[in-house]
Protein backbone atom coordinates (compact mmCIF):
# COMPACT_ATOMS: atom_id res chain seq x y z
CA UNK A 1 0.00 0.00 0.00
CA UNK A 2 1.53 3.63 -0.73
CA UNK A 3 1.48 6.14 1.17
CA UNK A 4 0.74 9.61 0.22
CA UNK A 5 3.72 12.13 0.46
CA UNK A 6 1.93 14.08 3.16
CA UNK A 7 1.98 10.69 5.18
CA UNK A 8 5.42 10.08 4.49
CA UNK A 9 6.52 13.72 5.25
CA UNK A 10 4.62 13.09 8.71
CA UNK A 11 6.37 9.72 8.84
CA UNK A 12 9.98 11.35 8.76
CA UNK A 13 8.95 14.42 10.68
CA UNK A 14 8.40 12.00 13.41
CA UNK A 15 11.42 9.95 12.76
CA UNK A 16 13.56 13.54 12.66
CA UNK A 17 12.01 14.30 16.07
CA UNK A 18 12.78 11.22 17.79
CA UNK A 19 16.86 11.94 16.37
CA UNK A 20 16.67 15.24 17.60
CA UNK A 21 15.26 14.35 21.34
CA UNK A 22 17.79 11.47 21.69
CA UNK A 23 20.87 13.63 20.62
CA UNK A 24 19.19 16.23 23.28
CA UNK A 25 18.93 13.39 26.05
CA UNK A 26 22.32 12.38 25.15
CA UNK A 27 23.78 15.73 25.44
CA UNK A 28 21.85 16.36 28.90
CA UNK A 29 23.42 13.04 30.20
CA UNK A 30 26.64 13.82 28.76
CA UNK A 31 26.67 17.66 30.61
CA UNK A 32 24.88 16.45 34.20
CA UNK A 33 27.86 13.39 33.75
CA UNK A 34 30.60 16.49 33.86
CA UNK A 35 28.78 17.99 36.34
CA UNK A 36 28.81 15.11 38.80
CA UNK A 37 32.39 14.74 38.11
CA UNK A 38 33.00 18.70 38.28
CA UNK A 39 30.58 18.50 41.84
CA UNK A 40 32.73 15.45 42.61
CA UNK A 41 36.35 16.92 42.09
CA UNK A 42 34.80 20.40 43.98
CA UNK A 43 34.07 18.04 46.81
CA UNK A 44 37.59 16.26 46.60
CA UNK A 45 39.18 19.58 46.65
CA UNK A 46 37.39 20.77 49.64
CA UNK A 47 37.74 17.64 52.00
CA UNK A 48 41.32 18.17 50.73
CA UNK A 49 41.35 21.63 51.55
CA UNK A 50 39.69 20.76 55.03
CA UNK A 51 42.42 18.15 55.52
CA UNK A 52 44.89 20.64 54.86
CA UNK A 53 43.63 23.43 57.10
CA UNK A 54 42.94 20.45 59.93
CA UNK A 55 46.42 19.75 59.18
CA UNK A 56 47.48 23.72 60.09
CA UNK A 57 45.03 23.80 63.16
CA UNK A 58 46.77 21.00 65.06
CA UNK A 59 50.28 22.57 63.80
CA UNK A 60 48.61 25.77 65.69
CA UNK A 61 47.19 23.97 68.48
CA UNK A 62 50.16 22.18 69.32
CA UNK A 63 52.31 25.32 68.79
CA UNK A 64 49.68 27.04 71.65
CA UNK A 65 50.18 24.38 73.88
CA UNK A 66 54.02 24.11 73.81
CA UNK A 67 54.09 27.68 74.42
CA UNK A 68 52.00 27.65 77.09
CA UNK A 69 53.70 24.97 78.56
CA UNK A 70 56.73 27.38 78.66
CA UNK A 71 54.96 30.01 79.62
CA UNK A 72 53.91 28.15 82.66
CA UNK A 73 57.63 26.85 83.22
CA UNK A 74 58.64 30.70 82.92
CA UNK A 75 56.04 31.86 85.44
CA UNK A 76 57.49 28.90 87.95
CA UNK A 77 60.71 30.17 87.48
CA UNK A 78 60.15 33.79 87.67
CA UNK A 79 58.53 33.00 91.02
CA UNK A 80 61.96 31.18 92.16
CA UNK A 81 63.94 34.19 91.14
CA UNK A 82 61.65 36.23 92.74
CA UNK A 83 62.39 34.43 96.12
CA UNK A 84 65.69 34.16 95.80
CA UNK A 85 66.05 38.12 94.89
CA UNK A 86 64.49 38.55 98.13
CA UNK A 87 66.97 36.35 99.73
CA UNK A 88 69.69 38.01 98.24
CA UNK A 89 68.63 41.33 99.45
CA UNK A 90 68.34 40.98 102.70
CA UNK A 91 71.97 39.62 102.68
CA UNK A 92 73.04 42.19 100.56
CA UNK A 93 71.62 44.60 103.64
CA UNK A 94 73.35 42.56 106.05
CA UNK A 95 76.70 42.50 103.99
CA UNK A 96 76.03 46.53 104.15
CA UNK A 97 75.60 46.23 107.75
CA UNK A 98 78.77 44.09 108.24
CA UNK A 99 80.27 46.31 105.58
CA UNK A 100 79.93 49.35 107.38
CA UNK A 101 81.46 47.84 111.42
CA UNK A 102 83.87 46.68 109.30
CA UNK A 103 84.81 50.40 108.23
CA UNK A 104 84.28 51.60 111.69
CA UNK A 105 86.66 48.76 113.13
CA UNK A 106 89.19 49.60 110.63
CA UNK A 107 89.47 53.08 111.12
CA UNK A 108 90.12 51.79 114.96
CA UNK A 109 93.06 49.53 114.13
CA UNK A 110 95.52 52.66 113.77
CA UNK A 111 94.50 53.58 117.28
CA UNK A 112 94.68 49.96 119.01
CA UNK A 113 97.94 49.27 117.12
CA UNK A 114 99.47 52.63 118.84
CA UNK A 115 98.17 51.30 122.14
CA UNK A 116 99.04 47.71 121.85
CA UNK A 117 103.21 47.94 120.89
CA UNK A 118 104.05 50.16 123.78
CA UNK A 119 101.90 47.63 125.72
CA UNK A 120 103.46 44.81 124.29
CA UNK A 121 107.25 46.32 125.03
CA UNK A 122 106.16 46.47 128.63
CA UNK A 123 105.17 42.87 129.20
CA UNK A 124 108.09 41.92 127.57
CA UNK A 125 110.42 44.00 129.82
CA UNK A 126 108.25 42.61 132.90
CA UNK A 127 108.85 39.19 131.33
CA UNK A 128 112.25 39.49 131.41
CA UNK A 129 112.47 41.19 134.84
CA UNK A 130 110.40 38.44 136.16
CA UNK A 131 113.05 36.01 134.54
CA UNK A 132 116.04 37.33 135.82
CA UNK A 133 114.57 37.64 139.51
CA UNK A 134 112.36 33.85 139.29
CA UNK A 135 114.40 30.40 140.16
CA UNK A 136 117.14 29.99 138.08
CA UNK A 137 115.67 27.16 136.21
CA UNK A 138 116.18 26.45 132.16
CA UNK A 139 117.85 30.00 132.17
CA UNK A 140 119.06 29.56 128.63
CA UNK A 141 116.15 28.40 127.06
CA UNK A 142 113.84 31.48 129.16
CA UNK A 143 116.38 33.81 128.36
CA UNK A 144 116.34 32.95 124.51
CA UNK A 145 113.06 32.79 124.61
CA UNK A 146 112.76 36.71 125.99
CA UNK A 147 115.61 37.90 123.26
CA UNK A 148 113.63 36.19 120.77
CA UNK A 149 110.30 38.48 121.61
CA UNK A 150 112.39 41.76 121.98
CA UNK A 151 113.71 40.91 117.93
CA UNK A 152 110.16 40.34 116.76
CA UNK A 153 109.12 43.69 117.92
CA UNK A 154 111.77 45.15 115.71
CA UNK A 155 110.42 43.26 112.79
CA UNK A 156 107.74 45.05 110.11
CA UNK A 157 106.49 41.51 108.34
CA UNK A 158 105.30 40.58 111.60
CA UNK A 159 101.49 41.99 112.76
CA UNK A 160 100.60 43.36 115.28
CA UNK A 161 97.97 40.36 115.92
CA UNK A 162 101.08 37.87 115.72
CA UNK A 163 103.32 39.70 118.13
CA UNK A 164 101.08 39.99 120.63
CA UNK A 165 99.93 36.31 120.49
CA UNK A 166 103.63 35.24 121.01
CA UNK A 167 104.09 37.16 123.27
CA UNK A 168 100.71 35.91 125.39
CA UNK A 169 102.19 32.58 124.47
CA UNK A 170 105.60 33.29 126.24
CA UNK A 171 103.62 34.35 129.31
CA UNK A 172 101.98 31.43 129.30
CA UNK A 173 104.89 29.08 129.63
CA UNK A 174 105.98 31.06 132.81
CA UNK A 175 102.50 30.26 133.93
CA UNK A 176 102.69 26.83 133.04
CA UNK A 177 106.41 26.29 135.22
CA UNK A 178 104.46 27.32 138.46
CA UNK A 179 102.48 23.97 138.03
CA UNK A 180 104.35 21.32 136.50
CA UNK A 181 107.46 18.86 137.39
CA UNK A 182 110.38 18.66 135.52
CA UNK A 183 113.91 17.00 135.56
CA UNK A 184 116.32 17.55 133.42
CA UNK A 185 120.54 17.73 133.13
CA UNK A 186 122.77 20.43 132.73
CA UNK A 187 126.07 21.77 133.88
CA UNK A 188 126.40 23.31 137.24
CA UNK A 189 129.29 25.75 138.83
CA UNK A 190 130.17 23.90 141.81
CA UNK A 191 133.04 24.68 144.25
CA UNK A 192 134.53 26.77 141.38
CA UNK A 193 134.25 23.97 138.98
CA UNK A 194 131.53 23.03 136.18
CA UNK A 195 129.68 19.79 137.27
CA UNK A 196 127.21 17.59 135.35
CA UNK A 197 123.95 17.40 137.49
CA UNK A 198 120.49 16.18 137.34
CA UNK A 199 117.59 19.23 138.22
CA UNK A 200 114.63 18.91 139.67
CA UNK A 201 111.72 21.85 139.76
CA UNK A 202 108.71 21.19 141.90
CA UNK A 203 106.63 24.31 140.52
CA UNK A 204 108.32 27.07 142.09
CA UNK A 205 108.64 25.40 145.15
CA UNK A 206 110.95 23.85 144.94
CA UNK A 207 114.59 23.75 142.77
CA UNK A 208 117.26 20.81 143.50
CA UNK A 209 120.23 20.11 141.83
CA UNK A 210 121.59 16.43 142.46
CA UNK A 211 125.31 15.03 141.37
CA UNK A 212 125.65 12.04 138.84
CA UNK A 213 127.17 9.81 141.72
CA UNK A 214 124.39 11.33 143.89
CA UNK A 215 127.64 12.65 146.42
CA UNK A 216 125.94 15.97 146.89
CA UNK A 217 122.27 17.67 146.76
CA UNK A 218 121.33 21.12 147.15
CA UNK A 219 117.99 23.15 147.36
CA UNK A 220 117.49 26.88 145.84
CA UNK A 221 117.23 29.13 148.54
CA UNK A 222 115.22 32.12 147.28
CA UNK A 223 116.10 34.64 149.75
CA UNK A 224 119.87 34.22 149.88
CA UNK A 225 119.80 33.55 145.62
CA UNK A 226 122.00 30.60 146.69
CA UNK A 227 122.45 26.93 146.59
CA UNK A 228 121.86 25.18 150.18
CA UNK A 229 123.24 22.10 150.69
CA UNK A 230 120.68 19.07 151.69
CA UNK A 231 121.34 16.32 153.94
CA UNK A 232 121.75 12.48 153.05
CA UNK A 233 118.37 12.05 153.97
CA UNK A 234 116.88 13.18 151.02
CA UNK A 235 118.56 11.54 148.48
CA UNK A 236 115.69 8.79 148.61
CA UNK A 237 112.72 10.87 147.86
CA UNK A 238 115.07 13.09 145.58
CA UNK A 239 116.06 10.11 143.18
CA UNK A 240 112.18 9.34 143.25
CA UNK A 241 110.83 12.58 142.79
CA UNK A 242 113.25 12.30 139.39
CA UNK A 243 112.12 9.15 138.36
CA UNK A 244 108.64 10.49 138.65
CA UNK A 245 109.50 13.44 137.07
CA UNK A 246 110.61 11.59 134.02
CA UNK A 247 107.84 9.53 133.97
CA UNK A 248 109.44 6.38 134.76
CA UNK A 249 107.17 5.91 138.44
CA UNK A 250 103.73 6.72 138.53
CA UNK A 251 102.91 9.81 141.00
CA UNK A 252 103.44 9.56 144.49
CA UNK A 253 103.98 11.00 147.77
CA UNK A 254 107.57 12.56 148.34
CA UNK A 255 109.59 14.60 150.97
CA UNK A 256 111.75 17.43 149.43
CA UNK A 257 112.53 20.45 151.19
CA UNK A 258 110.57 23.99 150.44
CA UNK A 259 111.72 27.36 150.57
CA UNK A 260 109.65 30.20 150.29
CA UNK A 261 110.81 33.77 150.46
CA UNK A 262 109.11 36.14 152.36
Amino acid sequence: MKLSKLAQAGIFFGMTSIGVIGMASSAMAVQSQQQLDEVVQAGQEINRSAGQSQQKIDKIADQIQSKLQQFKAINKEIDGLSVYNGQMNKQIDNQLIELSDLVTSMEQVSIIERQVSPLMARMIDTLAAFVALDVPFLPEERNKRVEGLKSMMERADIAASEKFRRVMEAYQVEVDYGRTIEAYSDLLLLEGREMDVDFLRIGRVAFIYQTRDGSKMGSWNTATKSWDDLDASYRTDINKALRIARKQLAPDLVVVPVNVSE
